[in-house]
């Protein structure tokens, strides 16, 4: 489920070195889009970390508190289903932490601790603070990665999850 390998990189030289360590920042950069995405509000960036059928799974982070969101599945469902529950409505800010990439070929598993902030915009005092472990699959497309799956853990979260769910 997480990476856990006792190395950064596989063994190598050269070009080949350049190349792993490109694809890694670019795989990172994937969940940066998604993340700075939502805080910023911009639909074409936050759909830019996606494939078209790609899978976002938070039910597992939303247990912990009762919730029941569905499987979102698909970009367009992902990039409006999230920023529907945003827009004009709350504010957010996340930081990416604690990222560990393996890659084979076309495809690589990222896992990170993602802090993830909500505030409502209309009263600051309701607000929900986040640490979620993120286990993420991702796709090579040409020369940038796109998140396929993407599931949602929570280790703790402190606040109101009206912060994030309803007004």
């Amino acid at each position: 489920m997480y990476v856990t390998d006792d190395h950064a990189m596989a063994a190598g030289s050269g070009a080949a070195v350049v190349a792993e360590l490109r694809d890694r920042v670019e795989i990172v950069d994937a969940l940066h889009r998604f993340a700075l995405g939502q805080d910023l509000k911009d639909g074409a960036l936050f759909a830019s970390a996606f494939t078209a059928d790609a899978e976002l799974d938070f039910r597992p982070a939303a247990a912990k508190w009762g919730a029941r969101p569905p499987l979102m599945t698909g970009r367009d469902t992902i990039v409006t289903t999230i920023l529907g529950l945003f827009a004009g409505r709350v504010d957010t800010t996340h930081q990416v932490t604690n990222t560990r990439v393996a890659v084979e070929d076309d495809t690589a598993r990222l896992t990170a601790l993602v802090e993830a902030q909500h505030l409502l915009t209309a009263d600051r005092a309701v607000f929900a603070l986040l640490k979620n472990p993120y286990d993420v699959e991702l796709v090579r497309d040409g020369g940038r990665w796109l998140i396929h799956r993407m599931r949602i853990d929570n280790t703790w979260f402190t606040g109101d999850p009206a912060a994030i769910f309803t007004a």
